[in-house]
């Protein structure tokens, strides 16, 4: 049984890296190895809130049934984690910043330049806004058809990946969607995340194999 698990990882892996999806220095998995720092957090879905605030023309706020009322979106990608597995066509549903920046929901202030998730526990992670504003980041609710589960960042997480056929996209590492999201603050400046003050590289860029600073 181990063998021939063994056989089917090497040979999906050969086939990602000939389709020149495979980053350099990751391996394939098959398996979703859970990774965070601190403890899964409780969700109540009486108490939950998502907040959009800083340099935007109107703060918004939903709680948990509100969030789940607006525009919803499937995209099928790659993730790569900085520890070096990647897995790959993974599906995953939630809410697109991009969609809800083009419907006019959450309206950005000309001078924005970053973005910062912050998530429970005052867990924070940061982005450029152009690369925030691809459609490879989403906040999702859903991976594979099923609802997150706990360790996997239930009920919302930042996920950033790779969509093949979008060649011109940035692809941060995983850590630069993070679980448990509660909130978006925009910012006119960079403002480095939690694991970027530990040493992680700013940018994150898979394919330039931007680790750490």
């Amino acid at each position: 049984m181990f063998s021939n698990l063994s056989a089917d990882r090497r040979k999906e892996e050969q086939r990602v890296s000939k389709e020149g999806r495979l980053p350099p220095g990751q391996s394939l998995t098959l398996k979703f190895p859970v990774l965070h720092y601190g403890p899964v957090p409780h969700f109540n879905a009486a108490t939950w809130d998502f907040r959009v605030w800083g340099e935007v023309e109107q703060e918004k706020e939903w709680n948990w049934a509100e969030f789940n009322k607006l525009s919803r979106t499937t995209i099928e990608m790659d993730i790569h984690c900085v520890t070096r597995w990647s897995k790959f066509d993974t599906v995953w549903e939630g809410v697109s910043v991009k969609t809800l920046v083009d419907q006019g929901l959450i309206m950005i202030k000309p001078d924005v330049t970053h973005v910062m998730q912050h998530a429970e526990y005052g867990f924070t992670v940061n982005l450029p806004l152009e690369v925030f504003l691809q459609e490879n980041f989403l906040m999702a609710t859903h991976f594979n058809g099923e609802p997150l589960t706990t360790d996997h960042g239930y009920p919302l997480r930042g996920v950033v990946g790779n969509i093949p056929s979008h060649k011109e996209e940035e692809t941060p590492y995983l850590w630069k969607g993070a679980k448990w999201l509660r909130s978006l603050e925009f910012m006119t400046k960079d403002r480095r995340g939690f694991w970027e003050q530990a040493g992680y590289h700013n940018r994150a860029d898979v394919w330039k194999e931007e680790r750490f600073g």
